[in-house]
């Protein structure tokens, strides 16, 4: 089923390298891959979670569309990260580029593979700000507006850049 008409989310972020040419390169992958870019938040540089020992964050929020259904889309996503040099050593640990789906329309799904919404996204700052920049007006799955995560995060940093 193509995804065109569906509101369909992802967060990319770096901490090694060049960050902002590391995420701009994983757009113009998504992009040649047939996922387009309808809307971008601005640039965040956020503190990691998790694995704490390693530099900030460079993050953002994109809204896309796209023909792809979801586990398409994150194999796609996966082939993004592997193209610019993601390797999985660390969890959570330092990387060039990291694409997460966060949400596929109103769709909920449950399998080994690919969870959506993403679980931890309402957890972490450096997707719901962003999010709610680009998104203000949305609603998850559940019905639970996005603004209204932000007050649970609020203590973790988030600077616009």
């Amino acid at each position: 089923m193509s995804a065109v008409g569906e509101r369909v989310f992802l967060s990319l972020g770096s901490n090694v390298g060049d960050r902002r040419a590391n995420l701009m390169a994983a757009l113009r992958r998504l992009e040649a891959e047939g996922v387009r870019v309808v809307r971008q938040s601005s640039w965040y540089e956020t503190d990691p979670v998790g694995y704490t020992e390693q530099p900030p964050f460079l993050n953002l929020v994109v809204e896309v569309r796209t023909a792809l259904d979801p586990l398409a889309l994150l194999r796609c996503a996966q082939r993004v990260e592997a193209a610019l040099g993601r390797v999985r050593e660390v969890r959570w640990g330092p990387r060039t580029v990291d694409v997460d789906l966060i949400l596929y329309g109103q769709r909920v799904i449950r399998t080994r593979e690919l969870v959506v919404p993403h679980p931890r996204m309402r957890e972490r700052a450096f997707v719901l700000v962003p999010l709610c920049e680009v998104a203000p007006d949305l609603l998850l799955p559940d019905g639970t507006p996005v603004v209204t995560l932000l007050p649970a995060v609020a203590d973790q940093r988030v600077q616009r850049r």
